[in-house]
């Protein structure tokens, strides 16, 4: 399996995008040097892509595979794309608080703690559905770190497109995000425009 093992503050900065996004509460001391040089239309493009990859945790074939899903799906591609890499699992186990980041949430799909509907779901790319119940397995649930990760968690505001339930360690989709729900600093109509040339 591929991972990017770029150091996330320095990609943040490179990227101009605040750690947390990523859940991260770090901040960078170091200021960026940057040559005052005009930024040309397809590099802004390509940084558009490049965060919204950064912020899920995507890579680039996957990432086209979205795109081209999107652009088949009625609507606009731009806000679909956004509401695909929303709505995979990883990423709603992060935004329901049983994970300080994204790659944290990654690892607890992986290592199989989470049930999806009450069957194991190992693919942290899943892509949940209106109506799914997510649970961390009981197994899983008592051990030390989902306590300190509500911890840390306790005070994250949940999605309204979501309805977590702290104590239970568990919380139900109620419907799948619109990109006004999605608080990502990405501006999709860049990625669209560069994968349309």
């Amino acid at each position: 399996m591929a991972v990017n093992r770029v150091p996330v503050l320095k990609r943040c900065r490179s990227l101009g995008l605040d750690p947390i996004y990523l859940g991260i509460d770090k901040k960078s001391n170091r200021e960026l040097k940057r040559a005052n040089r005009k930024i040309s239309e397809y590099g802004l493009q390509l940084r558009e892509k490049q965060k919204a990859k950064f912020i899920y945790g995507v890579l680039e074939k996957p990432f086209r595979n979205y795109f081209a899903k999107a652009s088949k799906m009625k609507g606009q591609s731009g806000e679909n794309l956004m509401i695909l890499l929303e709505s995979r699992l990883d990423n709603v186990v992060f935004r329901l608080g049983l994970a300080r980041t994204r790659k944290e949430a990654r690892q607890i799909v992986d290592h199989k703690h989470v049930l999806v509907n009450g069957k194991c779901v190992n693919i942290p790319s899943y892509l949940v559905k209106a109506g799914d119940t997510i649970e961390i397995r009981e197994k899983s649930k008592s051990s030390q770190r989902y306590k300190d990760i509500l911890e840390v968690t306790g005070g994250r505001l949940v999605p309204e497109w979501l309805e977590a339930n702290q104590e239970a360690l568990s919380g139900v989709v109620k419907q799948l995000p619109t990109r006004e729900s999605i608080d990502v600093p990405v501006d999709e109509m860049l990625i669209v425009e560069l994968y349309s040339k």
